[in-house]
């Protein structure tokens, strides 16, 4: 009996081990997303402030899991002298009241359930001599529908387009998105790993004492 008790604790030990180093490796699954967006930017003047509302539909039939679409929206400021545009989700970046001016959002999806949520940072140059409009940025995924359904992570974004400073229609261009976002998996509850080591624990001592008896009869 204690010979038993002696290879059962390492055993238990082990599978323990095992169960808790899958429950580390099963915690989430990276995404990676890599496109490119058609887009068309509108800006859109806030009565009584210096601040523009920018919304960035965007559109790619090949866009990976199925997020054809993409809807962004900003607050922006931007600088005449020096056409530095600045563009954040949250309006006290842009001295506006957040009482007033809700935090805005940004969207991901297709067809599907699928969708992924978030919010922008960026801050574009104007160059009103050659009229063309460049940006850099960085999208914040804070969660998603779908089997992207508790979505975090960091994407890097990059927009290019051409403008006409006199037109009154959208800005064409085109949003490049790169970088990776991760989704939580269930892990199973420590119970269930427990009764799991336990269960490879007791085959082990009945094939332990199957093989005793095999050689007694011997």
């Amino acid at each position: 009996m204690r010979s038993q008790i002696k290879w059962l604790i390492p055993v238990a030990l082990t599978c323990l081990s095992i169960g808790s180093n899958i429950q580390k490796a099963a915690a989430n699954t990276i995404f990676p997303f890599n496109t490119v967006y058609e887009t068309e930017l509108t800006i859109t003047p806030i009565p009584n402030t210096d601040v523009v509302r920018a919304s960035v539909t965007g559109t790619n039939s090949n866009a990976p899991y199925g997020l054809t679409n993409l809807i962004s929206e900003n607050y922006s400021r931007i600088d005449i002298e020096t056409g530095i545009g600045t563009f954040s989700a949250n309006p006290e970046d842009l001295g506006l009241d957040p009482a007033v001016f809700p935090f805005l959002e940004e969207e991901y999806f297709g067809s599907g359930d699928d969708k992924l949520f978030g919010f922008s940072q960026i801050t574009a140059q104007f160059d009103f001599q050659n009229e063309t409009v460049s940006g850099i940025g960085t999208v914040n995924i804070t969660g998603g529908a779908g089997r992207f359904t508790g979505a975090t992570g960091t994407l890097d974004f990059e927009e290019n387009g051409d403008f006409d400073p006199n037109a009154t229609g959208p800005i064409l261009g085109e949003a490049i998105i790169n970088g990776s976002f991760q989704v939580p998996h269930q892990i199973p509850e420590p119970s269930d790993t427990i009764g799991l080591a336990f269960g490879v624990v007791g085959s082990g001592l009945f094939l332990r004492r199957k093989k005793s008896k095999t050689t007694l009869k011997r």
